[in-house]
């Protein structure tokens, strides 16, 4: 069994939030002599905490195929809000430790951006709690990698009141942050024999695919070293992805992300709106600026009517110009999510949807929806699109190895955000691109993580349909099978 088989069965750990922390092994090791210590892990206990079903109980000695012991350390450090003023934040260094080589001495540091979360509480140095962070700890840090994650302002013990949700700027600032804090607790007293070395990698997925591309970007330009980065499955082509959902192709989670972006960069730039009416429809308004993050799950925000289940956009067109822009039909396997994002109630106004398209004829993207020049639209006049171009990531070349991963028919995070980013470096020769989606080429390094991506997709097929392969698409399927390449990607280094 190939090493990517065995992270098929990892998404059970998106599961893990729902069970009780009473059930899981563990041993929470903080003392006062070393506060911020949160728990520490041996290979076994780690496989204790994936082994939580059944099929996974078989396989978790594989899922978690290193041989280090891990000291999970709570990260305290202040960063920049939005605005750029001071502000306290969060995050988790997981550091290896054990007889092993591989567990000491000096050792490569990963530095990780997490997915989209609306939980306000979120907690990545909780492993308990934590499917993503366990992720990390199972396949890297238990392998010799020192994970440094932070779980972005906004979260935890953040003050902010809200989250600067795809800020460039800001969140590849808390990134560094993040990274100097942990660097400054190494050696640490639970692993006085691990080191950082001279390799840094960068890796993210989904809101953390362009928050570690932005990153990458801020470092090279500060000029600090990266070995290689991974964003995975990001939106960093963030103009031609707001167009395209403007224009039909609303994606899974249309609301909540719209509500996250929105009041980011309306705290970041001030001019998105006047009042809040003017964006998001009268039944949704009152209190939406401080709606996302929140202690209340989304589900139950949804029950109460404070969010819409599904729908961005009324079925109305804004005006009849615009009578076209119906939720999209091609690619077709995706129109049921495309769909989904009209109806009624809805959360965005049509009169926010108008001034949205307008601006998008009179100064189109040149990467949708047709290539031109590939580029953000030169001067648009929308302040919401003025915001997404200038967080938008076409604007650069890195010069350290990269490699981009996403599945084509993602409905999530749309698989035009990496085919742009393809196009804009197609002269670049540090930067490879894997879609899991496409045949097995000769020699192909990532034929493992191609083949049992599409054996996973049709196990999830037979059980569930073609309905069940979209919910789990981004996070259940594609996630995975990334992370199993980027490891291997990583381990050329």
């Amino acid at each position: 069994m190939t090493r990517s088989l065995h992270l098929l069965y990892l998404p059970v750990l998106l599961a893990l939030g729902a069970c009780s922390s009473d059930d899981l092994p563990g041993r929470d090791d903080s003392e006062s002599a070393d506060p911020a210590l949160r728990a520490t892990y041996t290979p076994a206990e780690l496989v204790g905490l994936v082994a939580l079903d059944e099929v996974a109980r078989v396989l978790a000695p594989e899922i978690v195929s290193g041989d280090c012991e891990i000291a999970v350390y709570e990260l305290s450090y202040d960063t920049l809000d939005a605005v750029g003023g001071t502000t306290p934040a969060s995050g988790v260094m997981m550091v290896p430790r054990g007889s092993a080589s591989s567990c000491g001495g000096p050792r490569p540091i990963l530095l990780y951006a997490r997915g989209t979360s609306v939980n306000r509480n979120l907690d990545l140095a909780n492993l308990r709690e934590n499917p993503e962070a366990l992720l990390m700890a199972a396949v890297f840090a238990s392998d010799g990698y020192i994970v440094v994650a932070p779980n972005y302002v906004g979260y935890d013990l953040s003050t902010a009141g809200y989250h600067p949700y795809l800020n460039a700027a800001q969140q590849s600032k808390d990134m560094i942050d993040a990274l100097a804090d942990a660097r400054g607790m190494l050696p640490a007293r639970a692993a006085p024999a691990t080191t950082a070395s001279s390799e840094l990698f960068v890796a993210g997925y989904s809101q953390g695919g362009h928050v570690a591309m932005a990153t990458h970007r801020a470092m090279q330009a500060a000029g600090q070293a990266v070995t290689a980065s991974a964003p995975m499955s990001g939106p960093y082509a963030l103009s031609a992805f707001g167009d395209a959902i403007f224009q039909g192709q609303v994606t899974d989670g249309g609301p909540e992300n719209l509500v996250l972006l929105i009041g980011s960069y309306e705290r970041a730039y001030a001019d998105i709106y006047s009042s809040a009416t003017d964006v998001f429809e009268a039944q949704f308004a009152p209190g939406i600026e401080t709606l996302l993050p929140s202690t209340t799950s989304l589900g139950e925000l949804k029950t109460q009517g404070k969010l819409p289940r599904d729908a961005l956009f009324s079925p109305t067109p804004p005006d009849p110009a615009y009578a076209g822009y119906t939720p999209a039909t091609a690619p077709a396997v995706l129109a049921p999510i495309f769909a989904r994002g009209f109806g009624s109630p809805h959360l965005l106004t049509n009169a926010f949807r108008l001034a949205y398209l307008q601006d998008a004829d009179a100064n189109p993207d040149g990467g949708y929806p047709v290539i031109s020049d590939g580029l953000p639209p030169a001067n648009p006049a929308n302040t919401f699109r003025r915001a997404l171009k200038v967080n938008d990531l076409r604007n650069w070349i890195p010069t350290a190895p990269m490699l981009l991963c996403a599945g084509r028919d993602d409905p999530s995070v749309l698989f035009l955000n990496t085919a742009l980013m393809q196009n804009y470096w197609a002269s670049t020769t540090t930067v490879s691109v894997l879609d899991l989606e496409t045949p097995i080429a000769s020699g192909d390094p990532f034929a493992d993580q191609k083949e049992d991506f599409a054996i996973a997709k049709e196990v999830v097929r037979a059980t569930g349909g073609d309905s069940e392969v979209l919910k789990l698409y981004h996070a259940a399927l594609v996630g995975p099978f990334c992370l199993s390449a980027v490891k291997d990607f990583f381990e050329t280094f």
